[in-house]
């Protein structure tokens, strides 16, 4: 969501985007966990799930019913990889995690269905596997871990507009287009 909000809102701005990556339940195993593990009471959930269902069909996004949870390191140091093959690979990258994971409920913490949205979205299989042998990729991901501790940002999305405004989660456009026109000079 946050992505089509973004692009909706570079036609009203001129917009610098750089992800970082978070990874928020880094204790999740690989091939992932219930969510009723989460800590979240079922009343709790049902609302947030509600929520996302709700602002996921105003930008045309189904969401499939999430009954578990992945770790989504190896998914991570993939996107992070596949930076390095350019702006269309790792665009188609990005929604094929997003679709593998959200729309079509596979876990993407696991390695062979990360290999098949990587190839299909065009990763040279020698970069897979580099993503995750290459300490740089997990360097990059201390990183941003850091920088997001540094911030007190603990949700993703989170944008930080002007470098001043931090916003975080699904947030309407309207908000990110506020922000954006008090950050304009």
């Amino acid at each position: 969501m946050g992505e089509r909000r973004l692009a909706r809102l570079s036609e009203e701005f001129d917009v610098r985007v750089e992800r970082r990556y978070l990874e928020i339940h880094p204790e999740t195993p690989a091939e992932g966990r219930p969510v009723s593990e989460l800590g979240y009471p079922p009343v709790q959930w049902a609302r947030m799930v509600e929520n996302l269902d709700r602002l996921g069909r105003s930008e045309g996004i189904d969401f499939a019913e999430r009954t578990f949870t992945t770790n989504s390191r190896k998914a991570l140091l993939l996107a992070e990889a596949a930076k390095e093959e350019g702006t269309e690979v790792f665009e188609a990258l990005n929604e094929g995690l997003f679709r593998a994971y959200f729309t079509e409920g596979r876990n993407i913490g696991d390695p062979l269905v990360l290999m098949d949205v990587a190839l299909a979205s065009g990763v040279p299989a020698g970069r897979i596997g580099q993503a995750w042998s290459d300490a740089a990729y997990e360097e990059r991901l201390v990183r941003d871990r850091e920088a997001a501790a540094e911030y007190g940002i603990t949700a993703v999305p989170t944008f930080i507009v002007g470098g001043r405004w931090i916003i975080e989660g699904a947030v309407p456009v309207e908000t990110l287009r506020d922000a954006a026109k008090r950050a304009v000079p």
